[in-house]
């Protein structure tokens, strides 16, 4: 959508066609049933900006259409979350992006984290593994859904390790455990997370 009036884009058939009837007073009305929850409103809002808000996040991620997708997606959770009465439609859509910039770099975070994960892993494999030429969006979704799949103990052993970068040491530790037997536990945990994210991967290239 342009910078063009919020009241040709918004379906809103109820709001008054008269002299008081403004995009200002369309944009208060508006954000005001979304403060009371009223779901038809959450509908037209969306209507109204999911296309502008997609084209703004596709430039904020340089083009990762994952990345600006999961972005956008919580972009709008957070505006049904912390919603605020706006006076104009300028004002409206300066919130929004705010929103939408603080989504993108959490996923920029989120990203790294996993890129990081995934080097450490991969560095750790007793074995020659593939590892895809780029990790993108979408390996790290794949990697992200298999390592919720783990069993908790499995998953936490794994985050400890390569995402805050605990050493063996401290989880022995904090297990209570020798540190062979915590080398012993992130082995097989590792095959078991290679082994289905390589098995998902798979599939998903034969469908």
């Amino acid at each position: 959508m342009s910078s063009g009036t919020l009241t040709s884009a918004l379906p809103l058939a109820a709001a008054p066609a008269g002299p008081g009837s403004s995009v200002q007073s369309t944009t208060a009305t508006l954000t005001r049933r979304l403060a009371a929850g009223d779901e038809l409103a959450w509908r037209e809002f969306h209507a109204a900006f999911a296309l502008r808000l997609q084209r703004y996040l596709l430039v904020v991620c340089r083009g990762h259409e994952d990345a600006a997708a999961e972005a956008q997606q919580q972009t709008f959770l957070r505006a049904v979350k912390h919603v605020r009465i706006c006076e104009t439609e300028a004002e409206l859509w300066s919130w929004l992006t705010l929103l939408a910039r603080s989504a993108a770099a959490d996923v920029r975070r989120r990203e790294q984290r996993y890129l990081c994960f995934m080097e450490r892993w991969f560095r750790h494999q007793p074995d020659p593994v593939f590892v895809p030429p780029e990790v993108d969006g979408h390996l790290e979704a794949a990697l992200s859904a298999e390592l919720a799949s783990l069993p908790a103990a499995e998953r936490e052993l794994l985050e400890h390790k390569y995402l805050a970068g605990g050493s063996v040491r401290e989880l022995a530790t904090a297990l209570g455990s020798t540190e062979k037997a915590v080398e012993s536990r992130l082995t097989r945990a590792r095959q078991k997370l290679k082994s289905a994210l390589l098995k998902r991967l798979q599939n998903e290239n034969r469908a």
